[in-house]
């Protein structure tokens, strides 16, 4: 019962971008690459995440081209926590929607 909840979640397959314009001191906002994304010069970290443990994100490299780090993820008091391979901060997602992920850094270099 509950993998097959964790298969409908939202989260779950779709690419998530980083609409910094709408950040708050909630955390770091996130939406569905469908959704209408504004253009931006900086270049927006994306994540995606998959049912089976595994999640990807993506940063920006030295020349703003994104680089992929793997992560993992697990579920903490009602929030899912993603953690980067290579030592970047865990992203803890604590709301979702269909639309929208408001996320708090932990640790690691990038600090919302």
């Amino acid at each position: 019962m509950a993998g097959k909840r964790k298969a409908k979640d939202p989260v779950f397959g779709k690419t998530w971008v980083h609409v910094f314009e709408e950040d708050t001191a909630d955390g770091a906002v996130y939406r569905s690459e469908d959704d209408a994304i504004p253009l931006s010069r900086r270049p927006r970290e994306r994540l995606q995440i998959s049912p089976d443990g595994s999640a990807r994100i993506f940063v920006p490299g030295p020349d703003d081209r994104l680089t992929e780090q793997r992560a993992t993820w697990r579920e903490d008091g009602g929030a899912l926590v993603v953690r980067a391979g290579e030592g970047g901060p865990d992203l803890r997602i604590v709301e979702r929607t269909p639309s929208r992920l408001v996320v708090k850094m932990h640790g690691g270099g990038r600090a919302r």
